[in-house]
């Protein structure tokens, strides 16, 4: 049995030290305790604006997996939802990974404990007998965007290369099976009609961050993100597609568990890609 998960006593997530050690674990979805739940969702409502809690228990009903990311107290810091399924809509058999609700605590940004737990996760549900497997993500925040460049060799959209039009065609077959008329396929983008929108805070870009070729292409490819527009991406799950950063983070742990102590091969930018049900996944 999973040890619970700390929630802060005001409900809300407690801050955490720059040196506090990250621990990643993977549970079935069904398998969540009311009490992460709740800290899941008060972790994700501290980062973005428009959060609904029927939203996002909505969504989270319609996932497989869910990867925690918590500390030495067990206090949780971070955490990702999954859902895999098989689809034709192509027009031959692919496995999808789709990824849901994503946030990292902001003092915690820079750990790769969640980047090393959920690589480890797809390379173990990834069934290898079904065709290729591909991880289709929303983002609406160029972290989140760069997170693919870091760790995937090809992936699409991108800024140095048009995507090819097979991959265009499988994109857009699998966004407009997820999403419907909410994916419009000549932008790429799709819109919900809540979305979550990223805090003040974070919606910001740095400066001289604009300066990055990926950042800037996405800054182009979806100027509405701040209004929580969502830049669909695609990109295949094979061991030859991951880059030295990315073959990292799937090394066998040398442990039990996905420990992080150092952030020297964490991901650049802070994950934090949250999800409409009805549409995100849904």
């Amino acid at each position: 049995m999973n040890s619970p998960t700390t929630v802060a006593p005001d409900s809300s997530p407690s801050v955490a030290a720059p040196s506090a050690r990250l621990h990643g674990r993977v549970i079935a979805r069904s398998a969540l305790s009311q009490q992460t739940e709740n800290a899941m969702f008060a972790l994700l409502a501290s980062h973005f604006a428009g959060v609904e809690r029927t939203t996002f228990e909505r969504d989270l009903a319609e996932k497989n997996s869910v990867v925690l990311i918590e500390d030495d107290q067990k206090i949780l810091r971070g955490f990702s939802t999954l859902r895999v399924y098989q689809t034709t809509a192509p027009g031959f058999p692919v496995t999808i990974i789709y990824s849901g609700d994503t946030i990292v605590e902001r003092g915690c940004w820079g750990s790769p404990a969640l980047p090393r737990t959920w690589i480890h996760l797809v390379q173990q549900v990834a069934p290898v007998d079904r065709g290729e497997v591909y991880w289709l993500l929303l983002t609406s925040g160029y972290r989140t965007y760069r997170f693919l460049s870091v760790f995937f060799r090809t992936f699409y959209p991108r800024y140095d290369e048009p995507t090819p039009a097979p991959g265009q065609a499988l994109l857009d077959a699998i966004a407009a099976e997820r999403f419907g008329s909410r994916y419009d396929a000549a932008t790429g983008l799709v819109r919900f009609e809540h979305p979550h929108r990223l805090a003040d805070d974070l919606a910001g870009v740095p400066t001289g961050r604009a300066a990055d070729a990926h950042v800037e292409f996405f800054l182009a490819r979806n100027p509405g993100f701040v209004s929580g527009d969502e830049l669909a991406c695609l990109t295949r799950i094979h061991d030859t597609n991951l880059t030295p950063a990315g073959r990292r983070m799937a090394r066998p742990p040398s442990g039990a568990r996905q420990d992080d102590t150092s952030s020297s091969e964490a991901q650049p930018h802070p994950p934090h890609t949250p999800r409409r049900s009805e549409a995100e996944p849904r």
